[in-house]
């Protein structure tokens, strides 16, 4: 079961006054020891140490800090000042003086870390069992596995208890963890976040990540993260994100491998995401994506992992004993000279001629792959440890070896409550085509809907989440999906009725509507609209996105107060409320 606590959700309820961090913190608390079990958790929760974050906010208005009131989680390799950063080993566990870089902007903007989430020890591990404090469990299922090292990021949001929160990502542990539960997942350039104050896997590969629901959430958390660190080596300067359409969209020519119990459901997964590309408004091409696999070999095959070795290896030589197994295995793999000064440079070498090619390949264009060929049970991992892990990296570990952007994107479910998902991969310096081209996949993800047993609705009143008639949705089991607003056509009038309510009316010149779409089985919509009174109704809303949704909509000679300047009723009732 995955509750959502969007960024913008939170926003809007904060700026209209139906919500404060406080309440949105104790909620959080509550819902942290409904999932204890599933270990999300290093440092979790509490009310005390988050208090501070609450109530720096006093100082300032919603509307001044672009993240005001927002809880993220943080991977425990990631430093926030006073709280213990341990990377997964109790041993290691050092008290920071100071925030990480992006922890430290985050703060800035107004966010409230809330924990440390569990990862596979020292962010070596694409599974999520790789921890001393706990197996994380999927946040759906709990006999599957969550995906890692950013395991407890992931779950902390599918299960509501942040809107957004921080893993990292040096083989892919920054997008298997979203695949796994129907997330967004982004991965910037290497260096346009900084890396000061995270522990390292393979620092020259490391990125810090961010795990959310919403594709139009990122650019807020990212714009806040992204820019130069003076204190850090490895900081580029890239540009601020914005949207551009990619002009096409690369599939792999070879049908990709999958694995695990849902193999044959990823297998068809895959393939109807294929054939919804082809047969969408995208130019798409196919091409040879076989030097991939080449590249992914180097970063545990090759002499990369001795690079994992260079930032951990005098821990692990005095504290065997405190080292997970498996990961103490992998890690020792760079132990000694396994790999010659030669063997690097033939690596990097043959690196930069993929790079090159890739680059090529990539201009202009996005390319599409599985974020993950499948998934494993729990215990299929633990009697195999290596192998699982290795499968779930298949279509990840090129990623930052090549110096790509990628962002993991929701594609449906492979079977109930096991979701599929892609991976949007551009150059470095082509971010902007990700942006772009991951609002069309969500657009067309919710026309997808719109085709199939379930509706969208759009609800502008007291049908709306915290609303009397919010029952009326739930009963009839539909459950919420995004906010978004009408094309600018509308008037907003308050009825005349007991109780007060909105009549949405539609005109050649009007304002933009706040709205909520919720999504109801389509065998629900007939009854539903049987209970709706005149002068109300069911018809067709235009979204400021070009969208036609269905949604409520008033006759034209209803009568009542024009409250269209408040462009919504959440607003119009606060500002009613506050007189």
């Amino acid at each position: 079961m995955t509750e959502q606590l969007t960024v913008q959700q939170l926003l809007t309820a904060y700026r209209s006054k139906s919500a404060d961090p406080g309440e949105v913190v104790d909620s959080i608390l509550e819902r942290a020891g409904k999932y204890k079990h599933k270990n999300i958790w290093v440092l979790p929760p509490s009310k005390e140490r988050i208090q501070p974050y609450i109530d720096r906010l006093a100082a300032f208005s919603p509307e001044e800090l672009p993240l005001w009131g927002i809880p993220f989680a943080v991977k425990d390799n990631i430093d926030v000042a006073g709280w213990p950063t341990t990377a997964g080993c109790e041993a290691y566990t050092y008290i920071p003086e100071k925030h990480a870089s992006v922890v430290e902007r985050l703060v800035d903007a107004g966010a409230i870390p809330v924990g440390k989430t569990n990862l596979d020890q020292f962010a070596t591990g694409l599974v999520g069992t790789r921890s001393p404090y706990g197996e994380t469990h999927n946040g759906q299922k709990d006999e599957l596995i969550s995906g890692g090292s950013s395991a407890g990021s992931a779950v902390a949001v599918a299960c509501g208890l942040a809107s957004f929160s921080l893993g990292t990502d040096t083989a892919g542990s920054g997008r298997v963890p979203a695949a796994l539960h129907g997330l967004i997942g982004w991965k910037s350039s290497l260096g346009a976040w900084p890396i000061s104050g995270v522990v390292p896997a393979c620092e020259s590969l490391d990125c810090v990540t961010v795990f959310a629901w919403d594709v139009n959430d990122i650019p807020l958390v990212d714009q806040a993260a992204r820019g130069i660190d003076l204190n850090d080596p490895w900081s580029k300067p890239f540009g601020d994100l914005k949207k551009q359409k990619p002009k096409k969209w690369l599939l792999p020519e070879e049908v990709p491998e999958f694995y695990g119990p849902y193999e044959e459901q990823y297998r068809k997964a895959w393939k109807k995401t294929v054939e919804q590309l082809e047969e969408g408004p995208e130019e798409v091409s196919y091409v040879d994506t076989s030097i991939l696999s080449e590249a992914a070999s180097v970063l545990y095959d090759g002499p990369w992992i001795a690079e994992r070795w260079a930032a951990l290896g005098s821990f692990v030589e005095k504290h065997r004993s405190d080292v997970f197994p498996v990961t103490e295995k992998v890690l020792s793999k760079g132990e000694g000279k396994a790999y010659g000064a030669a063997e690097l440079f033939e690596a990097m070498h043959r690196l930069q001629e993929i790079k090159h090619r890739t680059g090529q390949l990539l201009e202009n264009s996005v390319l599409v792959l599985p974020t993950c060929g499948g998934t494993w049970t729990r215990e299929q991992v633990r009697k195999d440890p290596v192998q699982t892990n290795s499968d779930m990296g298949k279509y990840t570990n090129h990623c930052n070896l090549l110096d790509m952007s990628a962002i993991a994107l929701p594609a449906g479910e492979a079977a109930p409550e096991v979701p599929f998902g892609v991976t949007l991969f551009s150059r470095s310096d082509a971010e902007n085509l990700l942006m772009g081209a991951a609002e069309s996949w969500q657009r067309t993800e919710l026309s997808l809907l719109e085709e199939s047993a379930e509706k969208l609705i759009a609800v502008c009143g007291l049908h709306m989440r915290g609303f009397p008639l919010e029952t009326q949705m739930t009963e009839r089991r539909a459950e919420f999906v995004e906010e978004a607003s009408t094309a600018p056509e509308y008037k907003l009038i308050r009825l005349n009725s007991e109780p007060a309510k909105p009549g949405l009316i539609r005109e050649q010149a009007g304002e933009e509507i706040e709205v909520e779409l919720w999504r109801m089985p389509i065998e629900e919509v007939g009854k539903f609209a049987e209970k709706i009174p005149a002068p109300l109704g069911i018809g067709t809303v235009k979204l400021n996105d070009g969208r036609d949704v269905m949604g409520f909509i008033c006759e034209s000679s209803a009568e009542g107060e024009d409250i269209s300047s408040f462009k919504g009723w959440k607003n119009a009732e606060a500002a009613k409320s506050s007189m």
